[in-house]
């Protein structure tokens, strides 16, 4: 018969080399001195590296403050609350009397905090690779979904909430050239954007999809420009 233990190890799809590790992440410090206190500090450290690293290489046109803003978002405590849910970790927790009895496996704070000291005990037991293949596959819909919402964004769309963001003026499109019969148009579109050294140009089948080319030069421009200054 599967004990309660092994049960949590088989939804959270890591087997503990040393089991002490997730006692000691499931106790509540209303249990007394030795409590998960330290190793929420620890994977709390590790969680925020592992979306951050993920949000950065999934998002390539994303700046710097959305990444923040939508690793924040993965991080809060309503989201870890949601993920100990999924791994039913309420009712392995151990928790002293108190809040036992006033629900305190069922409270958001308690389990988003048992959530990150589970990653510090991983981290402790078998290192970031293992820790972090962890985190991923909890995390595996929220990330989809943030892709995704990112990726529905046009170029045009991130050029202006980048140029927003930093209070500077909106991009500006000019049609420089058109070429072709009536049924089959080129279209040359500059863009001039705060911060680019001289306008870019982008060229496609369509005024659209030509402002939207050159949109994606002048962010890569603008967001390069940030990282080497």
């Amino acid at each position: 018969m599967i004990d309660s233990r092994q049960r949590l190890q088989v939804q959270l799809g890591y087997e503990f080399k040393t089991v002490a590790l997730l006692e000691l992440a499931l106790t509540h410090r209303s249990c007394g001195a030795r409590n998960n206190e330290r190793l929420e500090f620890l994977g709390d450290a590790a969680l925020n590296f592992i979306m951050g690293e993920a949000l950065y290489q999934q998002l390539t046109a994303v700046d710097e403050g959305d990444l923040s803003r939508q690793r924040a978002t993965l991080v809060k405590g309503k989201t870890l609350a949601e993920i100990a849910r999924e791994l039913n970790l309420g009712e392995h927790l151990l928790l002293g009397s108190g809040e036992m009895k006033s629900g305190g496996h069922r409270r958001d704070s308690i389990l988003a905090d048992a959530v990150e000291a589970i990653i510090g005990a991983i981290y402790l037991d078998s290192g970031m690779a293992e820790c972090k293949k962890c985190v991923l596959r909890w995390f595996a819909s929220r990330l989809n979904k943030v892709s995704a919402s990112a990726d529905q964004k046009d170029a045009k769309t991130r050029l202006q909430e980048f140029l927003q963001g930093r209070s500077r003026p909106l991009p500006q499109y000019s049609v420089v050239a058109v070429s072709g019969e009536q049924h089959c148009q080129h279209f040359s579109v500059q863009c001039e954007a705060d911060g680019l050294d001289r306008p870019v140009t982008g060229k496609g089948s369509s005024r659209k999809e030509a402002e939207k080319l050159a949109a994606e030069k002048a962010l890569k421009i603008l967001q390069g420009n940030i990282i080497d200054g």
